[in-house]
């Protein structure tokens, strides 16, 4: 892990930090990469947090959200402690068995979850594989087909 102090940021609507150069090149060195999202994990103020460097506009961010530090957006200029390293755990969500089946079961829903973005399909599966019972899950995998059908709203959105 690494240690620094910084600044909160904002751009848009979004408090960020920016990693000093040197302890990115360590990242860069460890993800074996210096392209794409790179996951890491860390401490702010001392209180843990999983996040993920982004680069926009030619820099690299850490991008400070309300989980990681309360009311971050109203801390703008506020200094920080960060500890931050790559991490290597995998971050990828399993999508439920029963969604799969649902899909293949309904031909036309499947072509139009292939058809949205990766980040519109990691919503929807992030949102199902949170469920905790099979009768909650049952349920919302109904809706996700019907959503994907164009019949109802599913997590705040009104069409695929």
């Amino acid at each position: 892990m690494f240690q620094f102090k910084a600044e909160i940021n904002i751009i848009g609507v979004n408090p960020f930090v920016y990693v000093p150069e040197a302890i990115l090149l360590e990242i860069f060195k460890q993800a074996a990469k210096d392209k794409g999202l790179i996951p890491i994990k860390g401490t702010i103020n001392g209180e843990p947090y999983k996040q993920t460097l982004v680069k926009y506009s030619g820099q690299w961010r850490l991008y400070i959200n309300t989980v990681m530090l309360k009311n971050s957006p109203q801390r703008i200029g506020e200094f920080i402690d960060i500890t931050v390293g790559y991490d290597p755990e995998s971050r990828a969500i399993e999508t439920p068995a029963k969604f799969l089946i649902a899909l293949n079961e309904n031909p036309e829903a499947k072509t139009v979850f292939d058809g949205l973005s990766a980040s519109r399909k990691l919503e929807i599966i992030r949102y199902l594989s949170k469920l905790k019972t099979p009768e909650t899950l049952d349920k919302n995998i109904q809706r996700a087909i019907d959503f994907l059908l164009g019949k109802q709203r599913f997590i705040g959105r009104a069409k695929p």
